[in-house]
């Protein structure tokens, strides 16, 4: 007699399948930030996670942003980080930083990509001109080099993509004086995802999900059509970082990504888990044409 965990394991296998095939040669963004970028193991999971999805058929593009890095190396050559309305305020020395540390956590997760078999090729948002920004202000007030996206220029993206690379991209970009800018990595992430018409874009951070009430686990929603999200915003079920977050998929969306994921990264292989069972374990914000994947109710 076959012992059940081995059927179990045959029956997670099936239950991917229909996904496998639907996304076949797809493009999906991977917003890569929060805890799961410090915990080791996390990290060793999410970069497995997309190394699987490159080998049965995605076209996996990762976009990381590193912001406790940033500040534990702001405090180790004894400057003070300081932020305005949740954005770091970056004068030269701060972005020279950024730039530094952006880029080391960038080559550490290439060469993570590599040791499991698979090309790897990190980049810049300044690489091939994929992001070109001018400052942004918070609430009229200048807090430096912090850019907006102005542009995005896929070309270096979709060769590498053809080339059978995996492309991991920190958000660094610049004006038109050639400035660097540092951006806000989930504004990269939905930037690109838009411009390379990804079919899915996923956020790992540190949050489970979309709730219907903040105090209750049991109301996390699977899947939201757009008006539904808006509602939630309208409503007030929903408040602080994720308002910026939640119109971030919606924005998406509404520029031809086809579903956005918001996923717990501190989860282990949260990325698969959404993407390849029926129910999933985060929150799916799809197009107001978009398929409910399963039953709500059932």
């Amino acid at each position: 007699m076959v012992k059940q965990k081995y059927l179990d394991k045959a029956e997670v296998l099936i239950e991917a399948l229909p996904y496998i095939q639907r996304f076949n040669r797809k493009i999906v963004v991977i917003k890569y930030g929060g805890s799961a970028m410090l915990d080791q193991e996390l990290k060793a999971n999410v970069i497995k996670d997309a190394v699987l999805l490159k080998l049965v058929g995605f076209k996996p593009i990762i976009v990381h942003g590193g912001g406790k890095e940033i500040s534990r190396w702001v405090n180790k050559v004894g400057m003070e980080p300081r932020f305005v309305n949740g954005l770091r305020v970056t004068d030269k020395d701060t972005m020279e930083i950024a730039e530094m540390v952006l880029a080391k956590v960038n080559k550490e997760l290439v060469t993570l990509v590599e040791s499991l078999g698979v090309d790897a090729v990190g980049i810049s948002g300044k690489d091939g001109g994929l992001l070109k920004c001018t400052k942004k202000l918070s609430n009229g007030e200048d807090i430096g080099y912090v850019g907006e996206i102005q542009e995005v220029n896929p070309r270096i993206l979709h060769e590498l993509l053809e080339q059978d690379f995996l492309p991991i991209i920190f958000p660094v970009g610049y004006d038109e004086n050639y400035d660097s800018y540092n951006i806000n990595a989930d504004d990269a992430a939905c930037a690109i995802a838009e411009a390379v018409h990804a079919e899915k874009l996923a956020f790992l951070s540190d949050i489970e999900g979309v709730y219907k009430d903040q105090n209750d686990p049991e109301s996390l929603i699977s899947e939201l059509h757009i008006h539904e999200a808006e509602k939630l915003i309208s409503d007030g079920y929903v408040g602080g970082g994720m308002i910026p977050k939640l119109k971030n998929c919606i924005d998406a969306i509404e520029h031809g990504v086809n579903r956005v994921h918001i996923l717990d990264g501190r989860i282990p292989h949260s990325l698969l888990l959404e993407i390849f069972t029926n129910k999933g374990i985060g929150t799916a914000i799809l197009r107001e044409d978009g398929e409910k994947y399963y039953d709500e109710h059932a």
